[in-house]
């Protein structure tokens, strides 16, 4: 109802059962919404099913059944008076920038109305709009009963770091008074039996200067740690996996860590590396940093008749190979490095109690066999912390 504000955030895992970790696309992952004013907040990150970031993901032209397309995904119940009503009581801060990245990836810059709490870089917060805002056109279709409309949906999402300011100085996290937000569109779900993407149609047709819901309370154990500085520091996501990395590598570079800090991220296509002018500049500044971003949809990673092909770049090979310690010009060993690893559930290859190993292996199964371990409350060179989900 009207002034009901949905406070806390219960997760409920499920994984699809046609899913395996070796599908292009993720699992399926959902939150339910209650208000809860006990509840403590989930260990565990959720954003929209984003098929977008997937190495390979399911193809983007043609419809799923069910998945119509219209101009508008529902007909707005609500007067522009009680519209502006719902926003004036529920949302709590401002979009004060957006960068497109392309028409679907952008980051957002989001300024709550109040000062930003305290976080460590890794962290994540949800976000959130009413079902009552419209949807992107191009979008699948949602029905919204009549007495959901004055709903808030919310999902979390990594926090990122715009990494340098507008004089190219380093830009941490806790040095700015907003919060970045590094976001794929997604158009529609991953499969038949997948409910419609409910933030991210709505989103993206805001921009500078609109409302929205960043819940107050910033959460998650994907975080640094402590890190002795000089020792080998090593980011491994895929697509917009990338954001809590931006805000670890920025945070150790004004901390003055002097080991080496590896970043390597795989994508698509180049035009979805969003941060690679500020990463070029990184590069470029500081002697221990490297910025190593892959792609597996390029010419070069398709046409073997290409000049420079190279196939498609995934992670595990890459790393398995050898290659990404060459071009890295660091041994990676488990003695002195640590291992973060966001993205693609099968590039991690996290295998959840009960469940099957994935049949190709993802860098946990890699790392392992390297010398990393995965164990938990692992701290210290050696250990290898992830992000189960995105």
């Amino acid at each position: 109802m009207v002034g009901t504000r949905v406070s806390e955030l219960h997760s409920i895992q499920y994984i699809d059962p046609k899913w395996s970790a070796s599908n292009d696309s993720p699992p399926i992952l959902l939150w339910i919404a209650r208000f809860n004013p006990k509840a403590s907040p989930p260990n565990l990150l959720h954003r929209e099913s984003n098929v977008s970031d997937t190495l390979d993901s399911v193809p983007v032209a043609g419809d799923a059944p069910g998945s119509k397309e219209s101009p508008m995904s529902q007909e707005i119940l609500l007067s522009d008076q009680e519209i502006a009503g719902l926003r004036d009581a529920h949302y709590n801060a401002t979009i004060i920038e957006r960068i497109d990245v392309h028409s679907d990836l952008a980051r957002f810059r989001v300024r709550p109305d109040h000062p930003v709490p305290a976080f460590e870089p890794g962290q994540y917060v949800a976000l959130g709009l009413g079902l009552w805002e419209p949807r992107m056109q191009g979008t699948q279709t949602e029905d919204v009963p009549a007495k959901k409309i004055t709903k808030i949906v919310r999902r979390a999402y990594s926090i990122s770091c715009p990494i340098l300011d507008a004089n190219s100085q380093l830009a941490p996290c806790d040095e700015i008074d907003y919060l970045e937000f590094y976001i794929t569109l997604v158009r529609r779900a991953g499969s038949e039996d997948q409910k419609p993407p409910v933030l991210t149609p709505r989103l993206f047709l805001k921009n500078a200067g609109d409302r929205m819901v960043v819940e107050s309370r910033i959460v998650g154990h994907y975080t640094l740690g402590d890190i002795d500085p000089q020792h080998t520091v090593l980011f491994i996501g895929t697509g917009t996996g990338e954001a809590p990395h931006n805000a670890m590598l920025t945070h150790l570079l004004r901390h003055g860590h002097t080991g080496k800090i590896i970043h390597a991220t795989s994508v698509r296509n180049q035009h979805d590396l969003g941060y690679a002018a500020e990463h070029a500049v990184l590069a470029a500044r500081y002697a221990n940093y490297r910025y190593i971003p892959l792609t597996t949809r390029e010419p070069h990673n398709l046409d073997e008749a290409h000049p420079k092909y190279v196939g498609k770049q995934y992670m595990q090979q890459y790393f398995a190979s050898g290659e990404l310690a060459k071009v890295a010009d660091d041994p990676l060993d488990p003695k002195s490095t640590h291992v973060f690893l966001c993205g693609n559930p099968s590039m991690i290859g996290y295998v959840a109690p009960g469940t099957q190993p994935p049949r190709d292996p993802g860098m946990l199964q890699i790392l392992t066999a390297a010398g990393f371990t995965d164990e938990h409350g692992c701290h210290g060179p050696g250990c290898i912390r992830f992000e189960k989900y995105w």
